[in-house]
């Protein structure tokens, strides 16, 4: 079953069960996948629809933020939910050993010796982890061992 179709049986779950937060994340979800898929005039494989499930996980995570900062919890709350239902499309993620190892894996692989390196060894290691880790923070490791 690929992923989208999950979402698509998720939706029909949630609406024959009444879950009206779960089912308006969903709807908001195939959305903006049905958007993507207008958008490139092509249907999303996998690697596609997460991330499109990616960037509406990094958009709640700065929406949260950005809430809490303002003092509105009540909305932040709101968008917190949302992400815990996000999330649970998102693969397992990596811990710090994996990644590190996954790191110093794909250095080895490409021969990165200095921080001119960074863009090969980042692509590399985005199709490795994509949707398991966040990329920012493997950035800073990856500059910081290459450094």
């Amino acid at each position: 079953m690929t992923l989208k179709s999950r979402i698509t049986e998720d939706m029909k779950t949630a609406l024959k069960a009444g879950d009206k937060e779960r089912l308006k994340v969903v709807r908001l979800l195939l959305a903006d996948i049905k958007r993507v898929e207008v958008d490139t005039r092509k249907d999303l494989d996998d690697a596609g629809t997460l991330t499109v499930i990616e960037k509406a996980v990094k958009q709640r995570r700065d929406s949260i933020e950005q809430y809490e900062k303002g003092g509105r919890g009540d909305l932040a709350a709101i968008e917190q939910a949302e992400l815990e239902v996000l999330e649970s499309y998102l693969p397992e993620p990596l811990d710090d050993a994996a990644l590190d190892a996954l790191i110093e894996k794909v250095i080895g692989d490409t021969g990165a010796e200095s921080i001119r390196d960074m863009g090969k060894v980042m692509a590399a290691i985005k199709n490795e982890a994509a949707g398991r880790a966040d990329m920012g923070a493997v950035s800073a490791r990856v500059k910081a061992r290459l450094a």
